[in-house]
């Protein structure tokens, strides 16, 4: 019985084809079983050949990127890898396809020009694979908790440094992640007390995108993080790609970096969460979303240390069970939850008149 990955290739550029076809069959894991150049094509092909991965072009003729997706996803969910453009409109095209239920998106220049770029052709062997692995569910952007109505503020907590008297929530993410944030940050109120710092593994324009898709949405206010960027209640900072974002010492700004990565991204969580740790002690929360790896472990690790607390996504909803699998098996975290219920969890902690017990 052949268990290899049936891969489906679709791109308006017989080249780009080629060449990605070329690299995927290089896998003995993995069977290209067809491809097609416009989106009308794909839909006919895919119907019949049903792969169990697909790689779509973001722009083509007759039928694009997002309206193929949007058909596969309503008649025949299939884990998709965008392959994108480095441009400005490419990144915006592909985080609405991540919103959409695309699991990952690969720079398509890395195939194309394999040098001077972070990702490689083994990169989208690796990201294809764990497409394949990857769990599909059906997704309502419509907010879960109520957002229009003022909550009762609870009294801010006196624990932390003296020059931060507000929580702080940290919140790490990778494959899936984009989705999972859509619908977190969306569902919280104007007034929510808390800041928030976001790392989600991506490259330079796509996390700017991401962030404006977040702010447009949300009622607090999303922003991509600059060096000197401010942390305020009711307010979230997004680590921009190819920077770690470390929060200053007097726990009101951060400042931006280029040091070594760490497990392989930059940003990563975990650098945001040891610094944020040392300023903020008990008064943070760390959150660990979908993705592959062991970021965010070291640095839910040291918050739990300060006494602090930890959520970790439940395997339920994840697209890859990976950084919060490990998080989780390390005894870190206090709770357990679906993405669905992570935002209602954080309005009940810091919107309600008491603060809960995180612990399950």
């Amino acid at each position: 019985m052949d268990n290899r990955i049936k891969a489906f290739v679709v791109d308006d550029s017989g080249f780009v084809i080629a060449s990605v076809k070329k690299k995927l069959a290089s896998d003995p894991e993995i069977d290209v079983v067809g491809s097609a150049q416009n989106g009308r094509e794909a839909i006919e092909k895919i119907r019949t050949l049903k792969p169990d991965v697909i790689t779509l072009d973001v722009v083509m003729p007759e039928m694009d990127g997002l309206a193929v997706l949007e058909q596969i996803m309503a008649w025949q969910p299939t884990p998709v890898v965008m392959l994108s453009a480095l441009t400005s409109e490419g990144a915006e095209t592909t985080i609405k396809a991540l919103e959409l239920g695309a699991v990952d998106f690969f720079l398509k220049p890395s195939i194309l020009r394999p040098t001077g770029t972070e990702e490689t052709g083994d990169t989208l062997i690796e990201k294809v694979k764990r497409a394949a692995r990857s769990k599909l569910r059906p997704f309502d952007f419509t907010p879960k908790t109520d957002v229009s109505a003022s909550a009762n503020i609870m009294e801010k907590s006196q624990h932390g440094t003296a020059n931060c008297k507000f929580p702080v929530i940290c919140i790490g993410s990778s494959t899936g992640g984009p989705r999972a944030l859509m619908e977190i940050i969306p569902a919280l109120p104007k007034d929510f007390p808390a800041a928030i710092l976001m790392v989600q593994h991506m490259p330079p324009i796509f996390t700017k995108s991401l962030a404006e898709r977040l702010g447009h949405a949300s009622h607090i206010n999303v922003i991509e993080a600059s060096d000197g960027s401010t942390i305020e209640p009711g307010k979230a900072l997004l680590a921009p790609g190819s920077f770690h974002m470390v929060v200053q010492s007097g726990g009101t700004r951060v400042s931006l970096n280029q040091e070594p990565t760490v497990h392989g991204v930059r940003p990563a969580i975990d650098v945001t969460m040891n610094s944020a740790v040392k300023v903020y002690g008990d008064n943070l929360l760390g959150v660990i979303l979908t993705g592959m790896g062991s970021d965010g472990t070291v640095g839910a690790a040291h918050i739990k240390e300060a006494g602090g607390k930890i959520i970790a996504e439940d395997e339920s909803t994840c697209a890859v069970f990976g950084m919060p699998q490990v998080v989780i098996k390390a005894g870190y975290a206090d709770k357990v939850l679906p993405v669905d219920k992570i935002a209602q969890e954080l309005i009940q902690i810091y919107c309600g008149n008491r603060q809960p017990a995180l612990r399950s």
